[in-house]
């Protein structure tokens, strides 16, 4: 999917720091999110994935370190190079307004011992230059409270209050509140059981063709759900991409052996996909402080080469909308 450039990440490295040494979490991404679309990034435990959407958002703390790479960001047709702004520009300009993050174990993220509304004050005034009155405050988290399914006077409540699915809306409706253009989602949906599971989708997905948010990227271990939402499926392992295509394409034919190991580890209920069983991925990922020369993959790949081992497979293009780094696509 092409349109309008919304973020950019280019050969983005970014490492924990851990004694001398350095945990390579995020090596090397290159990745562009458009406007309009939704994209699922999906790999193991451990892969990259929630240090990515920091990275996205530069809220980079010690021990993360950003090491090298761009991240440019586009906000009223001008492109803002994240990497190069203070962390209190970002807080201001960008934090809440252009972007906004859900975090893991969002559901958890709110103060149990203030009232919602409470909550939304304080955020909503450290995002503006100028403080807004309590009422403007009020209406505009009625509304978006209203916007994702549940009731306006729940600002009113602590979030002991609201069920485990109501907060994780709460959250939602926080982080969305100022209309930001690119909405990062950290494992939203990892606690709630399935009816849940599909309520959050959906408020996700009405948000985004409403254009209340532009843009969202999904992160998640889960195929299955990440499927139900995302135009775009970016497969991460061992701190890089392995593939990148369209959800229909991956889940059709996928090209990467890691993605098809992850696919095939999945329950899901289409007819070719029951016939060819359940597997899993034998061995384990690779430690980051250390890691293989080559392809990272390549110590659990079945389809490994004698190259795969000396060097590193660069993210090629297989068509217009599929890349994917895999030396059996290397002419």
């Amino acid at each position: 999917m092409k349109g309008t450039l919304i973020l950019g990440l280019e050969n983005v490295k970014a490492y924990y720091a851990r004694g001398e040494f350095y945990v390579k979490a995020v090596d090397g991404i290159t990745l562009n999110v458009y406007k309009g679309e939704t994209v699922g990034i999906v790999g193991e435990s451990g892969s990259g994935k929630s240090t990515l959407s920091n990275v996205m958002i530069m809220n980079i703390k010690k021990p993360l370190t950003f090491i090298d790479g761009k991240v440019t960001l586009n906000v009223g047709a001008n492109f803002l190079e994240l990497n190069n702004m203070p962390r209190q520009d970002l807080q201001k300009i960008v934090w809440g307004r252009e972007t906004s993050i859900i975090p893991q174990s969002a559901m958890n993220a709110l103060m149990p011992t203030k009232k919602i509304r409470d909550f939304i004050s304080d955020l909503v005034k450290d995002h503006f230059e100028r403080a807004l009155n309590e009422e403007e405050i009020v209406e505009r988290a009625k509304q978006r409270f209203t916007d994702v399914g549940i009731s306006p006077n729940d600002i009113y409540r602590y979030p002991f209050e609201l069920s485990g699915g109501m907060r994780q809306r709460a959250v939602i409706a926080i982080a969305t509140l100022l209309n930001p253009r690119l909405l990062i989602c950290d494992e939203p949906t990892s606690a709630l059981d399935v009816a849940n599971q599909k309520l959050v989708l959906k408020t996700l997905e009405q948000l985004r063709r409403r254009e209340i948010v532009e843009s969202i990227v999904f992160i998640t271990h889960d195929i299955a759900t990440v499927r139900q939402i995302a135009t775009r499926m970016v497969v991460m392992y061992a701190g890089k991409i392995v593939e990148n295509s369209p959800t229909d394409d991956i889940i059709k034919d996928p090209l990467h052996p890691y993605t098809k190991g992850l696919l095939l580890s999945v329950v899901t209920p289409e007819p070719e996909i029951k016939k060819r069983g359940i597997s899993f991925i034998p061995g384990t990922p690779p430690d980051l402080a250390n890691p293989p020369i080559g392809c990272r993959f390549h110590t659990r790949c079945p389809y490994k080469m004698p190259i795969c081992e000396k060097e590193e497979p660069p993210l090629i293009k297989i068509d217009t909308n599929r890349e994917v780094a895999c030396f059996l696509f290397n002419k």
